[in-house]
Formats: structure tokens, C-alpha cells, sequence
């Protein structure tokens, strides 16, 4: 490999491990379209700061850019707390608002400049090795990696500073509240952490993979994980696995690295989401119908409880009366003899002991809605799982 492939893929790595930490809670908070918005409506704030400066790499653009971000959050949660649109519809209206006034800003007064909308969008990392950043002549390497390295190291120092409130704030913020912890200051301080990584990330990889990197890798891990330590290092590792990989891909395909690396989150969503072990599609429809084959037997179960009758009790009787299809019954039939829930003979179906017991409990959990009555059912029964 050679020295800007490997800067190319060690910024991207960077910015992966930056945008996963403040995008996990974004997810959990129910605001990943924040980051959306954010990435968009900073425009206004880097072209201010270029006019003020006339310097693209003046630091003081990020300020702004940062504060834009932040302006951004107030505006939409001021249109929110009105209660007459939800938060969703509120992002709709102010991002591309501050987006288009960004735009028209360039189009007006900075069309002379190396500063246009497809850059902003779109970025391109294949650039980054070739912006240096120079101290007294010494070349110290690509600029991007040196303020995606600071971020990284703010953003990292903040996570273990302010875990613990970050995270009673993002699953209760009345017991926040109750235990001194700020709700309002932990959000307002997630939202800055946001803007910041946003904008730092914003002129290496473009908005569009910065919003990419921020929610994809954290929504795979959601899928993948209820622990909020084990997701914050899921999010981590995806998002450099696909930072790598979507770099290769770029590299053996001859596309945009952005747009590659885009492509490969999606890819891994799309796996997870259909293969995850608990909360993947193809898991959560194995689920759903077991558990009404499980509802089902549970219905021949308490029919069989409520009838002594031998033609009640009749296999034919699950066609005739009951209304089943031959398959279903079949399948029906098949758990309880395999869970030793009933014996057949001469075609009838009779309870065992351990059916009667177990519809009995099954009844009774019903009514009273306790787990301690099936707890010992869960490993066996879907139905019982929740």
C-alpha cells in the first residue's frame, strides 16, 4: 500500500470511531435524523465564517459551523415544544431552510471560492492525504487526521467523564432529574459533541457519509445488542470494518471511496437486519409463527380440557369443528405429541399429566399475567417469551 492509502484509510477509521460514539445515542435517543439535519444546516455557518475570515482553513469556521449545528437543535425543539408539529416534521422544515440559505449564500457571494455544494455534500477522501498540515515547514501529515484525532480524543474523554449520566439521561430523564444529573445540560452536550464531529468530519468525507457513519453502524448494533457498553464497541468495530472495506471496494470497483463506504453500512444493516439472532426479520417471523402454532396447541389443549367427549376429542374434529386445515393440524398435533402434551389412540387425543399441568398453568398465567407461573415453560414455548 501506498503512504495516502494508508492516511486515506486511517482518517476514515478515525472518523468512524468519532461518529459511532455520539451516534449511538442518538439512536437510542430516537433522534437519528438529527444528525441529518445537522450535517446540512452547518452550511450557513462555514460560508459566515469564510466571509468573516477568508480563510477555508481558519479553525473559526468550525466555531460557527459548531454553533449553526447547535441552532439547528434549539430551532427544532422550539417548533416541537408547540406541540403543533412532532419532531420529525420540525427537522423537515428547519434543516433544509438553513441549508438553502447556506446554498444561496455560495451562489451569491462565493462562486469565485473552492467552496460548492458538491464538495460540501459528497466530500472526497481520495483529496484529504494532499491537505498537510505544516508547522515551521515540517509536514506532519493530513490535516483531516489531526482534527478528527482531537475530536476523537474530546469525544472519548467526554464518553468516560459523563457515561454514567449520559446514560440515566438517554433511558429516564426523570430519574436524571432526580438524581442531579441535568437532562437538558446532557442533551445540549450530546448535541455539541454532534455538531462537532459533524463539522470536523464535514470537509474530509462530505454530509452524507458523516450521517451515514453516525446512525448506520449504531442502528446494526441496536439490532444486535441491549447493552449500552456492548453496543457503544459494535457500533465502533462496524464502523471501521466498513470504513476498510468501503475503501477497498472504491479502490477494486474505481468509485467514490464516500459512496462505497456508504454502500457497505447498508450492506451490513441489511445482513443484520434480516439475520440478527433475537430482533432480525427472518428470527422475529420464525417467532411469530411458531407462537401461533403455539397458540393454536394451547387452544386444542384447553378444548381437550373442557371436553370428555370421545368425538370431541377426535382427530377429525380438528377439520370438521375446529376448522383447521389439514397442515395446520398436522403441525399442532405434532408439538403436543412432541412435547409430550398428549398421547393418541384408535385417532383420539387425550391430555397426559404433564398436558393437563400445563394447560392449567397456561390458564392461570392468562388471567393473572405473572412470568413466575411459565418461567420454567420460556426455554420450550415461544408463546411465553413475550
Amino acid at each position: 500500500m501506498t503512504s495516502p492509502q494508508i492516511e486515506i484509510q486511517l482518517i476514515a477509521v478515525v472518523v468512524a470511531i468519532a461518529c459511532a460514539i455520539p451516534g449511538v445515542f442518538l439512536v437510542l435517543r430516537k433522534m437519528a435524523l438529527i444528525s441529518d439535519a445537522i450535517s446540512h444546516s452547518i452550511l450557513p455557518g462555514i460560508v459566515i465564517g469564510f466571509f468573516i475570515t477568508q480563510d477555508l482553513n481558519s479553525p473559526f469556521l468550525i466555531l460557527l459551523a459548531a454553533l449553526t449545528g447547535l441552532l439547528t437543535v434549539v430551532l427544532v425543539e422550539i417548533i416541537q415544544k408547540t406541540g403543533l408539529v412532532k419532531e420529525d416534521t420540525a427537522i423537515g422544515l428547519v434543516f433544509p431552510m438553513l441549508f438553502s440559505v447556506g446554498v444561496i449564500m455560495i451562489a451569491k457571494n462565493a462562486n469565485d471560492v473552492h467552496l460548492d455544494v458538491d464538495a460540501v455534500l459528497l466530500g472526497e477522501l481520495a483529496f484529504a492525504p494532499f491537505d498537510r498540515l505544516l508547522i515551521s515547514g515540517m509536514d506532519l501529515g493530513p490535516k483531516s487526521l489531526w482534527v478528527m484525532g482531537v475530536v476523537l480524543l474530546i469525544t472519548v474523554f467526554l464518553l468516560f467523564m459523563f457515561f454514567k449520566e449520559l446514560k440515566v439521561s438517554t433511558f429516564d430523564s426523570g430519574l436524571s432529574s432526580a438524581l442531579g444529573f441535568s437532562p437538558i445540560l446532557m442533551h445540549y452536550g450530546l448535541m455539541s459533541v454532534s455538531s462537532i464531529t459533524v463539522v470536523g468530519a464535514f470537509d474530509a468525507v462530505g454530509a452524507i457519509l458523516v450521517v451515514a457513519l453516525m446512525i448506520a453502524p449504531a442502528a446494526t448494533a441496536y439490532l444486535l445488542t441491549n447493552d449500552l457498553k456492548k453496543m457503544l464497541w459494535i457500533s465502533i468495530a462496524l464502523g471501521v470494518f466498513s470504513a476498510v472495506a468501503g475503501y477497498w471496494f472504491a479502490h477494486f470497483i474505481d468509485a467514490s471511496i464516500s459512496g462505497s463506504m456508504t454502500t457497505v453500512l447498508g450492506i451490513v444493516f441489511l445482513g443484520v437486519y434480516l439475520f440478527a439472532p433475537q430482533k432480525g426479520l427472518i428470527s422475529v417471523l420464525y417467532r411469530q409463527k411458531q407462537q401461533r402454532t403455539e397458540v393454536s396447541l394451547l387452544t386444542f389443549l384447553l378444548h381437550l380440557n373442557n371436553h370428555s367427549e370421545e368425538n370431541e376429542r377426535h382427530l377429525n374434529h380438528l377439520n370438521e369443528h375446529i376448522n383447521w386445515q389439514k397442515v395446520r393440524a398436522k403441525t399442532v398435533v405434532e408439538l403436543g405429541v412432541k412435547n409430550n402434551l398428549i398421547t393418541i389412540k384408535h385417532d383420539v387425543v387425550s391430555l397426559t399429566e404433564k398436558g393437563n399441568d400445563f394447560t392449567k398453568l397456561a390458564l392461570e398465567y392468562i388471567i393473572t399475567n405473572k412470568d413466575e407461573k411459565i418461567e420454567h415453560m420460556k426455554e420450550d414455548f415461544f408463546l411465553f417469551r413475550g
